[in-house]
């Protein structure tokens, strides 16, 4: 008999964690943040704290109790006993912080099982570290799509495509049959013939229940399914009607959005000005044969920002070292103010106070990202002190954005392709829609309850 038991991704969007006991052997399936419990307790820089380890987390029911799964040095602080590790492994779909990110919590000896391109980008997410050190010091070892990982069960993940590279499902292969898992996933983007090569293969196994992810069911998404094709369209119509500064915001991590912006500033012959540290995830990147990105240091397309650090005159001890050699080739805010109809600047709106030195004189602002209460979007407060921030500085406003989640109808054909015995849906806030179109078995899952699959 096979049990499932979910500790995140309940009624929420991300923080899945999806637990997997088939007999003596126990495997997580992502260990992620999540949003909505978080949200309920901390707020700007009210935050866990680092030297208390998993207690504020513990306290506050962000992490489940459970024993033999958290390292010795983080539960210092908490009055849940340490013990030995007694899980086989974990394994991670992908690299966005609701799947992955409390992985820092996790006892060291449990084997982590990643994409070898997710593993680049847990090390590119603290620069200066070692991948072993971001989320913790881990045994990690990786993988590729196809290959069969025995670890009491076989697990065999399957590449998708999502908003950041390196994406996978996996097919587990237990005592029961196989249970499908979809990690987050996409069929309109750049790469969804592996969405649909994973579909193929998971329908092959006759699957004996399939989880599902279902972020986008139930919030209202203004305009069209746009592809990243769409985006690149439609923001070259915005940037070939203008003279003035152009300014893009998207998600850090997302090389497919990295990509499509700096080919609309090569289609209109402007300069892509990024941050250093987008700088760093592609060099990181840089040489994965399928990814193929541009060399942000050898690239004549390419312009790295520096901004004003401690002294302010752009010395090399102003700045981290991993920031260093990304310094030589820099340019600040005068180089933008000077070349302003040359620049498509991808400008973060953390860092909108760079706005005040580069001083635009009017301009357009790309918003590729959510809209805001649209699948994870920016909140009300920060949505209001955007466009407080673009009406000072007379930037019009445009919304281009391509989701990294499947819609409503490529859901039903999905689900309706793997015809899976029974369906679970997860990450999700509305896993009731699942039933409107979906004549299969449904179990909604409850939160720490665990389900029996035969």
């Amino acid at each position: 008999m096979v049990k499932l038991t979910f500790f995140g991704g309940v009624n929420e969007i991300g923080g899945n964690k999806i637990f997997v006991e088939d007999g003596e052997t126990q495997i997580f399936f992502d260990f992620g943040l999540s949003f909505a419990k978080g949200q309920e307790y901390y707020t700007g820089f009210l935050t866990a704290r680092k030297v208390a380890g998993a207690a504020d987390d513990l306290e506050l029911s962000i992490l489940p109790r459970i024993k033999g799964l958290y390292s010795k040095e983080m539960l210092k602080f908490t009055d849940l006993e340490y013990e030995e590790p007694k899980f086989d492994a974990m394994f991670l779909s992908h690299a966005h912080m609701d799947h992955c990110s409390h992985l820092q919590y996790i006892d060291e000896t449990i084997p982590i099982h990643v994409g070898e391109c997710t593993l680049r980008i847990i090390e590119s997410l603290e620069p200066g570290k070692k991948e072993q050190e971001v989320l913790g010091k881990h045994n990690y070892k990786t993988f590729k799509t196809g290959k069969n990982i025995n670890v009491g069960n076989v697990v065999e993940p399957i590449h998708v495509d999502h908003s950041v590279p390196g994406a996978y499902g996996f097919l587990i292969h237990t005592s029961a049959g196989t249970i499908v898992y979809t990690g987050d996933l996409r069929r309109h983007g750049p790469a969804s013939f592996m969405t649909d090569e994973f579909v193929e293969k998971a329908s092959a196994c006759d699957p004996v229940a399939l989880i599902i992810e279902g972020t986008r069911l139930g919030r209202k998404e203004k305009g069209e399914n746009l592809s990243e094709e769409d985006v690149r369209n439609l923001s070259n119509r915005i940037v070939s009607k203008t003279n003035k500064l152009v300014i893009t915001t998207f998600y850090g991590r997302d090389v497919d959005r990295i990509r499509t912006f700096y080919n609309v500033a090569k289609d209109n012959g402007r300069k892509f000005i990024i941050s250093m540290k987008t700088a760093h995830l592609l060099y990181k990147l840089k040489d994965d044969p399928v990814l193929k990105l541009p060399n942000p240091l050898k690239d004549e397309n390419i312009v790295i920002y520096a901004r004003r650090k401690k002294t302010g005159e752009y010395l090399g001890k102003d700045y981290y070292v991993w920031e260093r050699p990304y310094l030589e080739n820099s340019v600040g805010f005068q180089h933008i103010q000077e070349n302003c109809s040359n620049c498509l600047l991808n400008l973060d709106l953390y860092n909108f106070a760079e706005l005040v030195d580069i001083k635009p004189q009017g301009g357009e602002f790309i918003h590729s990202m959510s809209e805001p209460f649209t699948e994870g979007g920016m909140d009300q407060i920060e949505s209001k002190v955007m466009q407080r921030w673009l009406k000072h500085f007379k930037l019009k406003f445009h919304q281009a954005h391509a989701s990294g989640h499947c819609s409503l109808v490529d859901l039903k054909w999905l689900i309706g392709k793997i015809d899976p015995k029974v369906v679970v849906p997860v990450h999700t806030e509305h896993s009731e829609i699942f039933k409107k179109f979906v004549k299969t078995k449904i179990i909604q899952p409850k939160y720490g309850k665990t389900m029996e699959i035969k």
